[in-house]
């Protein structure tokens, strides 16, 4: 579950795809299918959410792990790299930023 507190100290992934929008929902398909077997699974891995623009060009995951060397882990796992691959067969372009959340606000605040 996404938790959007800044002094939780996760470091934040997004990364924005770029599709054909004719394979949008494949992509979304290929990305929620990879989280649930095997990403979502590993040590330090917090939340993924996955948008889709309206336009149906893009794919964005906003992405939350407990630290860096959890994302590195992740990026160096032989089963991760192999579903990845998928992902990249899909998406035309990656443009993955990794960020630390550093303001939230809610209704009134």
């Amino acid at each position: 579950m996404t938790i959007l507190d800044a002094d939780a100290g996760y470091v934040v992934v997004i990364n924005t795809f770029s599709v054909d929008p004719d394979k949008a929902e494949d992509l979304l398909k290929v990305l929620s299918e990879t989280t649930e077997q095997t990403i979502g699974k590993l040590p330090g891995f917090v939340s993924a959410n996955f948008h889709v623009a309206k336009d149906r060009k893009y794919v964005t995951n906003y992405a939350q792990w407990s630290s860096e060397a959890a994302l590195d882990a992740m990026m160096s796992d032989p089963a991760s790299q192999e579903q990845l691959k998928k992902v990249g067969a899909i998406a035309n372009r990656a443009d993955p930023i990794l960020y630390e959340l550093r303001k939230t606000y809610g209704p009134g605040e």
